[in-house]
């Protein structure tokens, strides 16, 4: 989680002062207070975002919020519950059923094809550079620590690493391995995907081209969900492949494996422990906490980090930890880490309470060091004294002299990167499910579609016309017509849609009702800002002059576009829009559906005052719950998509992408694709402008 400059918005102190937030954050945010709408209309516009109208920066954070919160409770329900150790049996099994699903199939392991490509010999402890492939032409490059000495039934760790430009490099994976190496130890530690030497997107000089570690991660894992595929399951797998590739080595007891690792490492450690059974002891750093609290705190994760359907089945990360019960864990944190070590503090209590009732009490520990963010030493020296009494290791707690060896040192590679044999890429594997499933995948006519989408994107019918608030009227903002009126459209309890009614004439009461015939303009980033410089609403207006005209936000855009995470720019890598997308995910609820039911519920709203025929109009990633809404509503009557993608294949297939994961359908491509959707709206006059490629850019096929 890269370090990121505050963002222009309003602090705590100020929303206290605005009446928005209740004392010591437990009440509930009013983001249509008074106070709070004018202190936020006080703040300065953010260099390179539209300057448009911002009201609501707190309503998506607390819909979500108020949505974890719900799950925890009703999981602490259950926790409590818990009185046997029959039920606390069926609660691990439980556990590891809905971990299985949160991680899907494995694929079939394959041949290693490990080899040992240098050695370093440090007098008491030993290096192997060790190269080995967890799947088919795709390599893992790993440092196996070793003692001086040959040893037979000697115990071993595997460290998945954090998240560090160097990978195994890393000081701290250095400290690990020379200091339990020392003790007998076989310590194998293996760079992560985009990291160390596993860059995926280089260039000529074997450079990273989007940045390394969690950039990486991002950019490969978000496109991965297209064709059904979860990046941590990825991850996951080079960690079960680092196993069985360590219980080849003749020196190494297989009764005596532990996995640990910091941060990304203890993200690994925690998924690792809870998919793979084979492990005698798991110490997972600086990453277990509570889902809630990462929400709350604002603190975006990896796509990794973040199994799909987690949080609607329930979980929360004590219980990928509980999925491993009754086996030996320790829980390590620093104090002032950034993952809320309240919330370690909450997990430890509830696995405490799941061992004690399977007669396993002391196998289940937490430490905490008094430092920042990493495998500080006192955690580490924690960990060692600890893992000593699990394995039987008559070793010492206390960390020797460290040496830290230079990145090039420790190169399983002649410069540094894997990428320099031309080996598999996590984007060619994407690519090549993407292309297997559309050979696969048949057409889907419009009545096929209209039985799809629905479980597709997770929304329930939305026939009954929603509630509104009346806004006051801003006018004077240069929009086609004169005179503005502004609708806060409840489309679910928490959630709200932003809706402009353009008239000739004053309005500032409820929605007028008819003409028969609305043209409905759905965003791509801000209604206000499109409002006054989109010339094709416009055009739309001028063809259609006796239509009603609205305009509208769906959720998290424009009017709601969210303020949180800290981010510059909402939609950067880890900027709020990627933050409550990949919660959608582990809702199970697509960020995209959601937008689509706000078009629903605001169609419906629409008939409901006498407009029975729709013209929508839809632009860039407002141009995809367009598209789902038209073919789901039959009050739509007529389409016009300007910038809309070309399809989610082209997306899936492209090394180079600018979508964001907020527009994307988790496994689409399995049952159908956009040109779909087109071709079964071309019964509803769709009119297609300047469609948009992969990386956003105008393709050369657009037409109108």
């Amino acid at each position: 989680m890269p370090d990121s400059p505050p963002n222009k918005k309003l602090s705590r102190r100020a929303l206290l002062r605005a009446g928005a937030v209740g004392l010591g954050g437990l009440g509930t945010l009013d983001p249509f207070s008074a106070a709070a709408l004018a202190a936020q209309q006080a703040l300065p516009a953010q260099s390179g975002e539209p300057k448009a109208f911002n009201h609501f920066p707190r309503m998506v954070q607390e819909y979500f919020v108020a949505r974890v919160q719900e799950i925890e409770k009703l999981a602490d329900k259950r926790r409590a519950a818990l009185q046997s150790k029959a039920d606390a049996q069926a609660y691990v099994r439980e556990a590891r059923r809905k971990t299985r699903e949160c991680f899907g199939a494995w694929p079939q392991k394959t041949p290693l094809n490990a080899r040992v490509t240098g050695t370093l010999d440090r007098g008491d402890y030993k290096v192997e550079k060790v190269i080995f492939e967890s799947r088919p032409d795709f390599p893992v490059t790993a440092n196996l620590y070793l003692p001086p000495r040959p040893v037979h039934a000697a115990p071993g760790v595997v460290c998945p690493c954090g998240h560090t430009a160097s990978g195994k490099a890393a000081d701290e994976y250095q400290s690990i391995g020379q200091t339990l190496a020392r003790q007998g130890y076989l310590v194998l530690v293996y760079d992560p995907i985009g990291q160390g030497e596993r860059y995926q997107y280089v260039d000529a000089q074997l450079k990273p081209i989007h940045g390394g570690g969690t950039s990486e991660h991002l950019y490969a894992g978000n496109q991965q969900f297209l064709v059904g595929e979860f990046f941590g399951s990825w991850r996951a797998w080079d960690g079960i492949r680092a196993l069985d590739y360590l219980l080849t080595r003749t020196e190494i007891d297989p009764a005596r494996v532990a996995v640990s690792g910091v941060s990304g490492g203890g993200t690994m450690t925690t998924w690792l422990a809870a998919v793979e059974h084979r492990w005698c002891a798991a110490a997972p750093c600086c990453f277990v906490t509570t889902f809630r609290r990462n929400l709350e705190n604002e603190l975006p994760a990896d796509t990794e980090q973040c199994p799909p359907h987690a949080l609607a089945l329930g979980l929360d990360h004590s219980d990928f930890i509980a999925a491993f019960a009754p086996k030996p864990v320790i829980l390590l944190d620093e104090e002032r880490d950034f993952f809320d070590i309240r919330g370690v503090e909450e997990a430890f209590g509830r696995l405490r309470a799941l061992y004690k009732l399977l007669g396993a009490e002391d196998n289940v520990q937490m430490s905490a060091g008094p430092g920042y963010h990493g495998y500080g030493k006192e955690d580490r020296e924690a960990m060692y004294g600890w893992l000593n009494r699990i394995t039987k290791v008559s070793g010492s707690s206390t960390e020797p002299q460290i040496t830290i060896e230079k990145e090039e040192t420790l190169w399983c590679t002649p410069h540094g990167q894997v990428a320099e044999f031309h080996p598999r890429t996590v984007f060619s594997f994407t690519r090549e499910i993407s292309q297997s499933l559309a050979r696969q995948r048949k057409p889907l006519n419009a009545a096929q579609l209209k039985t799809e989408l629905p479980g597709a994107l997770k929304i329930e019918p939305a026939s009954r016309a929603p509630d509104y608030r009346i806004l006051r009227p801003s006018n004077g903002r240069q929009y086609p017509k004169k005179y503005a009126a502004t609708y806060a459209v409840e489309t679910e309890p928490g959630a709200f849609a932003l809706v402009y009614r353009l008239s000739d004439t004053p309005l500032e009461s409820r929605i007028p009702r008819g003409p028969s015939r609305a043209i409905l303009y759905v965003s791509h980033r801000s209604a206000d800002d499109e409002l006054r410089t989109e010339p094709t609403i416009a055009d739309v207006m001028q063809s259609e002059p006796d239509s009603a005209v609205f305009a509208c936000d769906v959720r998290g855009i424009g009017e709601s576009q969210p303020n949180t995470c800290g981010s510059k720019d909402f939609a950067e890598p880890y900027g709020s829009d990627y933050f409550y997308a990949i919660h959608s995910i582990m809702l199970d609820r697509p960020y995209v559906g959601q937008k689509t039911y706000d078009l629903l519920r605001l169609i419906a709203l629409l008939k409901a005052t006498g407009h029975v025929q729709v013209h929508v109009l839809g632009k860039g990633w407002g141009s995809l719950p367009a598209t789902f809404a038209s073919l789901l509503s039959d009050d739509v009557v007529q389409v016009t998509l300007k910038n809309a993608p070309i399809g989610y294949s082209a997306i899936a297939a492209s090394e180079s992408y600018n979508w964001p994961l907020s527009s994307f359908i988790p496994g689409v491509l399995k049952t159908f694709d956009l040109p779909d959707c087109y071709a079964a709206l071309a019964s509803k006059k769709l009119r297609k402008i300047d469609p948009w490629n992969a990386e956003s850019v105008t393709s050369s096929s657009a037409s109108a």
